[in-house]
């Protein structure tokens, strides 16, 4: 479990140097297909989602608005500070929520049949897919170079 924490740590810390590191005028560019908000913004609800114990016992974050976890044309896009405030949530849950899973229990999940443990590695993989995907696009933009962190301690 201390490796799984350490893992989600260094991944949501990447992900956060992504979102600080976004120049305002990419934040809601809407030349690309998803915005850099809506990316975060998904990537942190899904974090979330999965860190809880179930579908039944996942409670959405108290500024989550229906539908804005998919990628799509919003019209009222989260700003940094929420997307920050939400990552700093999400960076809470990783060891509260990991502490007290069973890793052999099922997922929790219908949509995911495997066991506890590997939704952890399926859920930090998310986190680093669409960290990757900001990556590129702030690295195709600006000069912005990611610090690689390979572990996050307590």
């Amino acid at each position: 479990k201390h490796s799984i924490k350490s893992q989600y740590r260094a991944a949501l810390m990447m992900l956060r140097q992504a979102v600080e590191g976004c120049p305002d005028a990419l934040w809601c560019d809407a030349s690309y297909k998803n915005t850099v908000w809506n990316i975060a913004y998904h990537t942190l609800f899904y974090t979330h989602l999965y860190l809880s114990p179930s579908e039944e016992a996942f409670e959405a974050w108290e500024l989550h608005r229906n539908h804005y976890h998919e990628f799509g044309a919003w019209p009222e896009p989260y700003s940094r500070e929420q997307v920050l405030a939400y990552l700093t949530f999400c960076l809470g849950q990783v060891d509260v929520q990991v502490d007290a899973c069973n890793l052999e229990a099922s997922s929790g999940f219908s949509w995911l049949p495997f066991s506890r443990f590997e939704l952890h590695l399926y859920n930090i993989r998310h986190i680093m897919l669409h960290t990757g995907e900001l990556a590129e696009r702030l690295g195709g933009k600006e000069a912005f170079a990611f610090e690689w962190i390979a572990r996050q301690a307590d």
